[in-house]
């Protein structure tokens, strides 16, 4: 599949604003966000006006169109990085590519710019394969196929309903680690894609991906948010979380989700020593997640994605809402959050 064979009206491409000036990021992504739609999602607490270029099917949203939307009361959901979600909630197409606004298209090892868009497209419209493993990674990549000994009643694969790309330059590694390895930079260029198998976790990161929306759209929910949460990926989990929770829905409705191509180039931002010096809670929250993941099972009547994400929140609550509030909190943003979906989608 091509640039020209992708059909541009059946995708979003949303972009939370961080940063005021989008005129480098955009002008970067020119060549592959050409003749799509674009929702630009302004951070509630940016003071400083969008610049953002000409030459762009764009749609901005500010604070003030988010209170419109869901009330005031409920726009707080949407601030740093989270206001992305907003996009996600608005959007009305059947794919929605996400990039953060830090990073600009990377090169493949030949030099050629890597059009991210495209790529992720490619991942969603071609089956996942959750129940076994292929070891040439995606069969239905160019240049590879299913190896002998994979069953023939499994090759048809089950649908994909997320592509989590990867990053070149700064990884999106946790603080510790970035504090500790000052100068570590991922330079290493994975030509391949692969399905995460069925009942596997990973942490998610929301710097480059996409989703079916129509398949597991109110699954990516903002819910667990950090006290003191900064403006810098390291001092976040709410990717890590939806992640968590997608991929758990996935499972559980018997869709896949693949990781690998395509990379960005991520951009330096903040200070992960700085960071450290914060009451970061994020590693303490994740070391009470994996169990609980990892023994949640979901009730076979949980056959939408808003039942599962309603079951997941009451589980958080029952489970881990007594270890810490940040878990109460999640939950009950779980439950508005289907609300909302529910409210603003039926009202469209």
């Amino acid at each position: 599949m091509s640039l020209a064979e992708i059909n541009k009206n059946e995708v979003d491409i949303v972009i939370g604003a961080l940063n005021a000036d989008l005129t480098q990021f955009l002008t970067s992504w020119g060549p592959f966000f050409s003749g799509f739609h674009l929702i630009v999602v302004k951070d509630p607490e940016l003071k400083e006006e969008l610049n953002i270029p000409e030459g762009f099917d764009v749609d901005v949203y500010s604070k003030t169109d988010m209170e419109k939307v869901v009330g005031a009361s409920n726009s707080t959901m949407f601030s740093g990085y989270s206001c992305r979600y907003f996009g996600y909630l608005v959007s009305k197409k059947k794919y929605i590519v996400s990039i953060d606004d830090d990073c600009v298209p990377a090169k493949d090892p030949k030099g050629f710019l890597v059009d991210a868009v495209t790529q992720h497209v490619i991942n969603l419209e071609n089956p996942a394969t959750p129940l076994f493993f292929n070891t040439l990674y995606d069969p239905y990549c160019e240049g590879a196929d299913f190896v002998r000994g994979y069953p023939f009643s499994l090759r048809s694969g089950v649908p994909c309903a997320a592509s989590c790309g990867l990053w070149l330059n700064l990884a999106d590694l946790d603080a510790p680690t970035q504090a500790l390895k000052t100068e570590k930079r991922n330079t290493a260029y994975v030509d391949a894609v692969m399905t995460v198998p069925a009942k596997a976790m990973l942490p998610i990161s929301g710097i480059n991906i996409a989703f079916n929306r129509e398949l597991v759209g109110p699954a990516l929910v903002p819910a667990l948010r950090l006290a003191g949460e900064g403006k810098v990926r390291w001092e976040t989990l709410e990717d890590v979380w939806c992640g968590m929770c997608l991929k758990h829905i996935s499972d559980h409705l018997g869709y896949g989700v693949k990781t690998g191509l395509p990379y960005v180039w991520r951009n330096e931002r903040g200070d992960a020593v700085e960071s450290l010096r914060k009451k970061w809670e994020g590693m303490k929250l994740m070391e009470k997640s994996v169990p609980f993941f990892d023994s949640l099972k979901l009730p076979e009547t949980a056959l939408k994605v808003e039942d599962c994400v309603i079951e997941l929140a009451k589980a958080v609550k029952e489970q881990l809402g007594s270890d810490d509030p940040a878990f109460t909190q999640a939950a009950d943003a779980m439950v508005k959050w289907v609300q909302l979906w529910n409210s603003v989608n039926s009202s469209a």
